[in-house]
């Protein structure tokens, strides 16, 4: 009898032309599969429905992260060959852990040059092989990469975006992200006006999303793979309004895998403590078998197969329903990933 899950039980089939290449016209055009995590009834809907599922009772918790247009591309000192650089964390005087293409390359005192403002040196490599680099300009940081990065949409994504803020929340605040946190892709000032009109409140958490969040889980046993840190912060009016809803028997609604990392992550302590402001690195990894604490309903969309999002999603509900779910919403002509359509766990 089979009793621990490995990385191939959260493969699916996927018809590559499912993938969403682009966002769709307007941000809140997504379809949206409503499941009811422990019977596993599923109706669908559509984005715009999406304050009718909650009451004045909840609270709506948003990942207010900014990404960062973190891809780089330049050259070797001498020679022609394009070199690509996606910043992953910031580290002290100048220096970033980044992915390095082509590794090969990339040696450690390699000098990297991107166009005549910004200069690199590769000063170490890490135990997985990213890069440690340190970077060398005049002027201000934030406006020599925004003149110079390209915004890091994922791998599966081969179209350009004529619009780089279709790759940020509406409510996009904090610099530090590496890949949007996708679910809130959806929302719009008109759906922050619906929530408030029925009186339903939203609270802001920060966590800085990271690329190992996305990797695809590369060991068989589940408990073997690594989960990369990241960044948060949770607001002490956060704490605050999340304790007020459970109080009046309210929900959590949590907006996106990484908002559930940010509150599971802290776990009891939130609801059980005098309000304050928490922060810190994640690596919690969240699977079958969590026990969660804080959440109560997830807006997501649909992740990669054998990914640690999938494995998550599966956690809060149970793995056969969210396959069951992703079966049933790609008979229904569902986007997947970045930016397709959502699913609302209830």
């Amino acid at each position: 009898m089979k009793n621990k899950l490995t990385t191939q039980d959260f493969d699916y089939p996927l018809d590559e032309n499912k993938i969403a290449q682009h966002p769709p016209e307007k941000r809140d055009a997504a379809k949206m599969l409503v499941m009811d995590r422990n019977s596993g009834q599923i109706q669908h809907t559509v984005f715009t429905s999406f304050p009718s599922f909650l009451t004045e009772k909840d609270v709506v918790v948003i990942n207010d992260t900014r990404v960062m247009p973190a891809r780089l591309y330049g050259h070797r000192q001498g020679k022609e060959e394009k070199i690509e650089l996606l910043l992953l964390k910031r580290l002290p005087d100048d220096t970033w852990e980044c992915i390095g293409r082509p590794g090969k390359k990339i040696r450690v005192g390699s000098h990297l040059f991107f166009g005549d403002r910004l200069q690199a040196e590769i000063i170490a490599v890490t135990h997985d092989g990213n890069r440690i680099v340190r970077f060398f300009y005049e002027g201000i940081w934030e406006e020599v990469l925004d003149a110079l990065g390209e915004m890091p949409l994922p791998p599966y994504i081969h179209e350009k975006l004529r619009d780089r803020n279709r790759y940020q929340t509406v409510y996009a605040k904090h610099d530090g992200s590496a890949a949007a946190p996708t679910a809130g892709l959806h929302f719009t000032e008109e759906t922050f006006l619906h929530l408030k009109e029925k009186g339903i409140p939203v609270a802001p958490l920060t966590l800085h999303v990271g690329l190992g969040t996305f990797r695809p889980v590369q060991t068989e046993e589940i408990e073997s793979h690594h989960m990369h840190a990241e960044w948060y912060t949770l607001p002490e009016q956060t704490v605050q309004a999340i304790q007020a809803a459970k109080n009046r028997g309210g929900r959590v609604v949590t907006i996106g895998t990484t908002s559930l990392r940010v509150l599971e992550t802290v776990g009891a302590r939130l609801l059980t403590n005098t309000p304050q402001t928490y922060s810190g690195w994640s690596e919690l990894f969240v699977r079958p078998g969590f026990r969660f604490g804080v959440t109560d309903a997830l807006l997501t969309n649909f992740h990669l197969p054998k990914s640690t999002l999938l494995m998550l999603v599966s956690a809060f509900s149970s793995r056969e329903a969210i396959l069951q779910a992703y079966a049933e919403a790609d008979r229904n002509g569902y986007r997947f990933f970045s930016f397709g359509d959502c699913m609302l766990l209830i």
